[in-house]
C-alpha cells in the first residue's frame, strides 16, 4: 500500500502492510500526498459542522462559508486521487448537502442521492419534526465515465413480489414476481448503539451494514478503498473482510489506535495494549443509578 503515496511527510504516523494503510494526520494534507488516479472507491464521512466533540477538536467552523469551502477542498482532492472509473460516496449534515450537491453537479457527475433512514429512541423536539435521516451523495468523474455497480451482490427482499405470491401477467407466459430486487435510494439501517458488538468509542460511528452495501456495490475484490475521515475505521474493517485493500486517515490519535486494532496492523502501540474498551457517558436519569457514570467494558 506504500506505493500509493508520493511521500509520508503529511503523516504524523502510519502503519501499513500489503492490504491496508492507516495514517494519522490532517486529511487534506495526507490526501495531497496520494498519487492521482490510484483509488477505486472513496467513502467520506467528515465532521458535519454541528458541534460534535471528537476529543481533540470541536466540530465547528467560524461560518457556513468556511465549512463549505473546506468541504470543497477535500472533495476535489478525493476526486483527484479517484480513478477515472471509480466512485465516491460522501456524507454531511442535511443543511449543507444541497450546497455540496451543487458543487459536485457542476464539477463532476451525481449518480445517486441516497437517504440513510433510521429510527431514534431519543427525545424528539416538540417544536419541529425530528431529524431521522442523513444524506449520502454518490458521484463519479463525469457522465461518460464507467463505474462499478455490482447489483447482484446487494439484492434485498422484494416484499411485493414472489413473497406475496403475486403473478406478473405482463410476461408470456405469466410468472411470479421476483422475490429480490436492487435497493432503492432510501436505506434503513439502525444506528450503532452502545450495546451492539460493533460499537466503538466514536460519536458518529456508521453501521457496518451500510458500508458493506457501498463496498459490495461499487468495488471488486482487490480494489483499493479510501476513507479520509476514518473515525471508528469501520470502512477499513469491512473492506478487509470483503477482500478489498484499504487506506484510512484520521486526525485523532485515539481513533488512529482504533484503526490499528481493527485492521490488525498492531496489537499494541506506544507500549499500550490495543484492547477494545467500550465507553459512554450518560446523564439520563431514567437509567439505573449504576448507568449514570462512565461505562467501561473490555471486549
Amino acid at each position: 500500500m506504500l506505493e500509493l503515496f508520493n511521500n509520508f511527510d503529511a503523516c504524523k504516523s502510519h502503519e501499513a502492510n500489503r492490504d491496508c494503510l492507516v495514517a494519522l494526520g490532517d486529511s487534506i494534507n495526507v490526501l495531497k500526498s496520494i498519487k492521482s488516479k490510484s483509488i477505486n472507491l472513496i467513502f467520506a464521512d467528515p465532521p458535519y459542522n454541528i458541534g460534535k466533540d471528537f476529543g481533540n477538536n470541536m466540530d465547528k467552523w467560524d461560518s457556513t462559508e468556511s465549512y463549505l469551502k473546506w468541504c470543497e477542498q477535500w472533495i476535489d482532492e478525493c476526486m483527484r486521487v479517484l480513478k477515472d472509473d471509480g466512485t465516491m460516496y460522501f456524507m454531511t449534515a442535511t443543511q449543507f448537502m444541497s450546497f455540496l450537491d451543487v458543487h459536485a453537479s457542476k464539477k463532476y457527475n451525481v449518480l445517486s442521492r441516497i437517504i440513510w433512514s433510521y429510527d431514534s429512541s431519543g427525545v424528539q423536539s416538540k417544536k419541529m419534526y425530528g431529524s431521522l435521516y442523513e444524506p449520502i451523495l454518490m458521484i463519479n468523474k463525469s457522465k461518460n465515465s464507467d463505474y462499478t455497480f455490482n447489483y447482484e451482490d446487494i439484492l434485498v427482499e422484494a416484499k411485493t413480489g414472489a413473497v406475496r405470491g403475486l403473478i406478473d401477467y405482463r410476461k408470456d407466459p405469466p410468472q411470479p414476481y421476483n422475490n429480490q430486487k436492487v435497493p432503492g435510494n432510501v436505506w434503513d439501517f439502525s444506528r450503532v448503539r452502545f450495546r451492539m458488538d460493533e460499537y466503538e468509542n466514536h460519536p458518529t460511528q456508521k453501521p457496518e451494514l451500510l458500508l458493506e452495501r457501498i463496498i459490495k456495490a461499487s468495488s471488486n475484490k482487490g480494489d483499493v478503498i479510501l476513507d479520509p475521515f476514518s473515525g471508528s475505521f469501520t470502512t477499513s474493517a469491512v473492506a478487509l473482510k470483503l477482500g478489498r485493500k484499504t487506506v484510512g486517515i484520521d486526525l485523532n490519535p485515539e481513533f488512529y489506535e482504533i484503526g490499528l486494532r481493527r485492521t490488525g496492523l498492531r496489537q499494541e502501540y506506544n507500549g499500550k495494549s490495543l484492547t477494545k474498551i467500550k465507553e459512554r457517558k450518560t446523564t439520563n436519569r431514567s437509567k439505573h443509578s449504576n448507568e449514570h457514570n462512565l461505562f467501561r467494558i473490555a471486549a
